[in-house]
């Protein structure tokens, strides 16, 4: 493994620090308000998120750690917590977008538990290329909610950054749709991966740190920054893994 899955599980262990201080789950993880023993849940899920992550950190713990962020996610977050929603909601596009966060998470983990355990070379070829198109889905989801939601998009991009905010926002949307295609049919993947960390890292000084500094109390601004990290993490982790993917077919 390259330097991916560790910006992967510093992400994670921020998403549960974030929900640790605040007392509640991330929107990634749509739990009704009215749960039972929703709070303590809450933080339960949280100290796994960072206890987790922090094993992602350590090499001796990686592929545990990634292995249960993975079934965490695939089964609980997605399933469980996700389902639901999208089969009540599912004319809206948002529900798509939370659900894929969700996936993403899970396929970094999973491409991390594949480069890291101790199983068949064939086996975690197999479990490499299901995260790495997992996440290429996630791209097309994500890129989708820019002109889904352009509304809401825009106003996020710094007003000094030319041409205009609304280019921005559909530029971005465009460059998540063609990474996911990229990703997806494995045409120039590793530079879509590449350039989809970049513009991830960017969105941290460029949108997520002013959004929270303008408004501090807001859980919704952490997580914001926790979640961006974690995809920072992610995409990482799949450009990786397509150097490697690249190294082996030559």
């Amino acid at each position: 493994m390259a330097f991916g899955w560790r910006v992967y599980g510093l992400g994670l262990m921020a998403m549960g620090m974030v929900c640790l201080a605040l007392g509640d789950f991330d929107p990634v993880q749509p739990v009704p308000d009215g749960f039972p023993h929703r709070t303590a849940l809450a933080y339960a899920a949280a100290a796994f998120m960072f206890v987790a992550g922090a094993a992602v950190e350590w090499r001796r713990t990686t592929a545990r750690g990634a292995a249960a962020l993975t079934a965490y996610y695939a089964l609980i977050v997605l399933i469980l917590m996700n389902g639901p929603v999208v089969l009540a909601h599912y004319a809206e596009y948002g529900t798509y977008e939370g659900f894929a966060e969700g996936l993403a998470i899970a396929a970094g983990g999973l491409i991390v538990y594949a480069a890291s355990a101790r199983i068949d070379a064939p086996l975690a070829a197999r479990l490499t290329r299901l995260g790495q198109l997992a996440f290429g889905v996630c791209a097309l989801i994500f890129g989708g909610a820019h002109f889904a939601y352009m509304n809401l998009t825009a106003p996020l991009v710094p007003k000094w950054l030319p041409p205009t905010q609304e280019f921005w926002g559909y530029a971005t949307g465009v460059f998540h749709i063609a990474a996911g295609v990229a990703i997806l049919t494995g045409v120039q993947a590793r530079l879509a991966a590449i350039l989809l960390t970049v513009m991830y890292a960017s969105f941290t000084p460029l949108v997520h740190v002013p959004t929270l500094l303008a408004d501090p109390s807001s859980h919704f601004f952490w997580t914001e920054n926790a979640v961006n990290l974690a995809l920072t993490g992610v995409a990482w982790v799949v450009a990786d893994s397509l150097a490697r993917r690249s190294r082996i077919q030559g």
